[in-house]
């Protein structure tokens, strides 16, 4: 039988030729995730289920970066318990602040997450390592549980929906302005439960941080998981990475799909979402009535190097308007001290804004830039819910890192040819 590569890597999983869409599974898992805020939900629930081990210490990484470095005394609790388990159990997947980064950007960069693993963690954007050819998806805090002591986990095999992008993108259109473009096609529950195949030429054109933020959104459409095919930029982004053996898997030809759905990426323009939905996506160019009072560059949607360079490339040379403020969150450590070396953090600091350390911070309201009733923000984060970023009278739009900096110079969304570029 045809498969796709969803379907094919759950079946090799769960020990099965085949599986088919709707079919309930028992798969081994190659990884297991939790943050400060998951993890300590699951650590309860392990050890309310009499586990006396853990299924492997070497696949089980827990990684304090919601409220990290700790921003209260409840955060610094949080951040304790997981600490003191990945001790007990003598876990070596432990990131303490200083070694670690955003889950989503480090696990990829430290080549724990690979080609035809099936993953799993404890927050929805585990569907970012599909950008990779891997299943990956988030799950509750008591399935962890229950699969830091068995290796297991279930699942419904989903029905796959195929996205072909073809045509040479835009200037300063990327993954983001694909993705977001996508969800307002589709909708937030466009693709409930299936999973999203990202392919065509524009993909295989795509760098791997496009891909990553790409699949990192899946799960704002509903989906169960996000994937690319492994190609020749996969192979290079494993090749001097990967910490173990992999298997690339691909989709058969004769494979079935849900639905198929074709962008012509040069229709494509730098796109925003509005509060309070990602679907709610316009193009930038038609939004520069919007005036902005901050500006964050970073996330596990956009945190990564690449994307600080693109900001730095619009901001060089130019000053935060006056009436924002911008704070710039590199993903990981090394991302951090790329962006250091590179000269990036003289030009965001030469241009007023703001560096912190790495941390999800200010994109699930942690800390780190939290909005005041009334204040707007455009953010290279993955959502815009009501009080996503602070007070709920407060609103969040949604950009690539290129239109998030040529804002924060013009006080307002705007793009970067507004500003000679």
């Amino acid at each position: 039988m045809a498969m796709t590569i969803t379907e094919k890597i759950l079946a090799t999983h769960s020990g099965k030729k085949e599986v088919i869409p709707g079919e309930l599974i028992n798969a081994k898992v190659d990884l297991i995730l939790a943050n400060d805020i998951t993890a300590p939900i699951a650590i309860s629930e392990f050890k309310k289920i009499g586990a006396k081990e853990v299924f492997d210490k070497n696949r089980i990484a827990l990684i304090p970066d919601h409220f990290a470095p700790q921003k209260d005394i409840r955060a610094a609790e949080q951040c304790k318990l997981l600490r003191e388990f990945s001790r007990e159990y003598d876990l070596s997947l432990y990131f303490e602040v200083g070694r670690m980064g955003i889950e989503h950007a480090l696990l990829p960069e430290e080549g724990l997450v690979l080609p035809g693993d099936c993953i799993i963690g404890a927050d929805s954007h585990t569907c970012t390592y599909g950008a990779l050819g891997a299943f990956s998806t988030g799950v509750g805090s008591t399935d962890v549980a229950a699969a830091m002591a068995t290796g297991e986990c279930w699942f419904k095999v989903p029905e796959s929906m195929k996205f072909i992008y073809y045509g040479k993108p835009n200037k300063w259109v990327g993954g983001k302005d694909l993705i977001l473009h996508t969800i307002g096609d589709i909708g937030v529950d466009g693709a409930l439960y299936k999973a999203m195949e990202f392919e065509g030429e524009t993909i295989n054109n795509l760098p791997m941080h496009g891909r990553l933020t790409m699949c990192n959104m899946a799960i704002e459409a509903g989906a169960k998981n996000g994937i690319i095919v492994p190609d020749k930029i996969t192979r290079a982004y494993v090749k001097n990475r990967a910490k173990r053996e992999f298997i690339y898997y691909k989709s058969d030809k004769k494979a079935l799909y849900s639905e198929i759905r074709e962008y012509n990426c040069t229709k494509i323009p730098l796109t925003v979402a509005c509060p309070h939905l990602p679907s709610n996506t316009k193009p930038a160019a038609e939004l520069s009535n919007i005036k902005i009072d901050q500006v964050v560059i970073g996330s596990c949607t956009n945190g990564r190097y690449e994307d600080l360079l693109e900001a730095a490339m619009v901001i060089k040379g130019k000053k935060v308007n006056p009436n924002v403020r911008m704070i710039v969150i590199p993903a990981t450590q090394k991302i951090y001290q790329k962006a250091m070396k590179k000269g990036l953090l003289d030009i965001f600091i030469e241009s007023e804004a703001v560096v912190s350390t790495p941390t999800c911070g200010p994109c699930l309201g942690g800390y780190m830039g939290i909005l005041a009733k009334g204040e707007r923000a455009i953010a290279t984060t993955n959502r815009n819910f009501v009080g996503r970023m602070g007070h709920p009278e407060s609103e969040v739009y949604l950009s690539n890192p290129a239109v998030a900096a040529a804002s924060a110079v013009l006080g307002r969304i705007g793009i970067p040819e507004e500003i000679g570029l």
